[in-house]
């Protein structure tokens, strides 16, 4: 889960025999338990159904699932989508998560916030263009 700037907010990685829905469960009260309570959330349409009335009644937060229109052709990124698409992006600048090497699930995980370290502690050590 990231916010709107792209920047990581909590990782969960599951097996593959658990569902999305499922996993996003957790997530989602990872994050609340651990940030201060979002007011929205944006999925994809994977997240449908029971998890917005789960989100809306045991976490009070709002899902907005954002849809791809049935008028698009081609390849055309769904509107939000991009500031995830742009953090696997950064992932996968990181040589050891460009495969799936890891043997634990909690060692797959810190590589991720490992990885997302590395990109925010450049943001912060950038110099800034001066304003004369």
């Amino acid at each position: 889960m990231v916010d709107t700037l792209g920047l990581l907010l909590a990782v969960v990685v599951i097996a593959a025999d658990v569902g999305d829905r499922a996993a996003a469960q957790v997530l989602l009260t990872q994050v609340t338990a651990a940030h201060h309570l979002p007011a929205l959330v944006w999925t994809d349409g994977g997240y449908t159904g029971s998890l917005v009335e789960y989100c809306l009644a045991a976490l009070a937060l709002v899902l907005a699932v954002v849809k791809r229109s049935d008028d698009m052709r081609g390849f055309v990124v769904p509107p939000k989508r991009w500031l995830v698409e742009r953090f696997f992006a950064h992932l996968m600048r990181s040589r050891r998560l460009v495969r799936d090497f890891e043997r634990s699930i909690a060692s797959a995980e810190a590589m991720v916030y490992w990885s997302m370290t590395m990109l925010m502690t450049r943001r912060v050590a950038r110099p800034r263009p001066s304003r004369a």
